[in-house]
């Protein structure tokens, strides 16, 4: 049997019409399958190849760990270099972001995904305020365990995995109205500061400050997940330094492992300190903070910053809305390397994705937003390889 046919009958499916691109290799921001062809990799794996694939300086923080050890205790036991470095290093690029109570975030808990960051930021507000009600957009996704998924926006998604959590409210992203819906029985809001599987979209500043508003009103948890759009994407390494507003946790994954599956919740040592006790071992994992993947995630981090790839990002924005211009796109949204270019419908949208596949380049469309087509490329990305892309793009419309 071929590769293909295994893939096929052996790994569980979650779609009839998989991609199912058989990929042999990966290097920068291209992809190459079984037979030679290239695929220049405008969606970064779903925003997670930020720094590209298999980054020279990642690879050696892999190696170098390789040589030392791989995973020697569950969880918070032993004192492990990779972990004890990242985690201060994450802590280091919120330094100057001390939370409306006067914290810093500071006290790093980590995972395996962002499903798992969700869920541990989930039960950090539940165990932390006492109350048990959470608040989420409609059309937002935040992971599909069954309490990330209780967050969902979108009944379709989950319908037939009820029953889930309850008592969770949905408010409309980037609308003020609803912000009165966030009330005294509310644990923690959890929502993306730029909502990325609706469709990119970003709000106000002048919202995203009377949301911090409302939630210290009542005395809830403010939780922004950053699992898409942190590490450098939208411009600021944190999406949450463009509008002045800074959360009580923080959620990041995805793009912070530079390949490597690692994910995070952030907040005050003083807040994550309530997993201490009662119970003892409140919030626990095996595999969390796995010392290969915090060595990549390190690598990342110093690679974003020290190469300053955050300032590519504005870059990128620029050349795709200067380039990415025809009758059949109404308009492009977004921030930085997290942009979506709308078109009327998935029927004239689905065709154009295919047909660029089939080219060279590979672009998807939204959860909750199938008229958009996604464009996020890893950060290194050159003028010239994004313009190339761009031009196969408008060719296949």
């Amino acid at each position: 049997m071929t590769n293909r046919q295994l893939f096929l009958q052996h790994l569980a499916q979650t779609s009839d019409f998989p991609l199912a691109l058989e990929i042999e290799r990966a290097e920068g921001v291209y992809l190459y399958d079984k037979n030679g062809q290239r695929y220049l990799d405008l969606i970064s794996g779903i925003a997670v190849s930020n720094v590209g694939h298999r980054h020279p300086a990642v690879l050696e923080a892999i190696h170098n760990q390789l040589d030392k050890y791989l995973h020697l205790m569950v969880y918070g036991e032993y004192v492990e270099t990779p972990q004890v470095q990242l985690t201060q290093a994450l802590a280091q690029t919120l330094a100057g972001y001390p939370t409306s109570r006067g914290a810093a975030l500071d006290n790093v808990y980590l995972t395996n995904s962002g499903t798992e960051a969700i869920e541990g930021a989930m039960k950090l507000a539940k165990r932390f305020t006492g109350r048990t009600e959470f608040v989420s957009c409609q059309n937002a996704y935040h992971g599909s365990t069954q309490g990330a998924l209780s967050l969902a926006g979108a009944e379709f998604f989950k319908r037939n995995y009820r029953p889930l959590l309850p008592s969770v409210k949905h408010i409309r992203h980037g609308n003020a109205d609803d912000l009165s819906h966030i009330s005294c029985r509310t644990a923690a809001v959890v929502i993306e500061p730029i909502a990325g599987e609706a469709g990119v979209r970003v709000p106000t500043r002048a919202y995203l400050q009377a949301l911090r508003e409302r939630c210290d009103h009542v005395g809830a948890l403010l939780i922004f997940d950053e699992i898409q759009i942190g590490f450098g994407r939208t411009g600021s390494f944190w999406a949450f330094e463009q509008f002045g507003v800074v959360p009580d946790v923080l959620v990041c994954a995805k793009g912070m492992g530079g390949g490597m599956p690692i994910g995070a919740f952030i907040a005050p040592q003083s807040t994550m300190a309530v997993f201490k006790e009662n119970p003892i071992l409140g919030h626990i994992t095996t595999f969390g903070g796995h010392p290969v993947s915090c060595a990549a995630s390190l690598a990342t981090l110093q690679t974003i910053v020290g190469q300053n790839l955050t300032a590519n990002a504005f870059r990128i924005e620029a050349i795709v809305r200067a380039v990415l211009v025809h009758p059949k796109i109404k308009e492009v949204r977004g921030r930085g390397a997290m942009l979506a270019a709308e078109f009327d419908s998935f029927d004239v949208l689905k065709p154009v994705i295919d047909r660029a596949i089939r080219r060279g380049v590979i672009t998807d469309w939204f959860l909750f937003c199938d008229n958009a087509m996604r464009i996020a490329p890893p950060l290194t990305i050159t003028e010239t390889e994004l313009r190339a892309g761009l031009a196969i793009i408008l060719e296949c419309l």
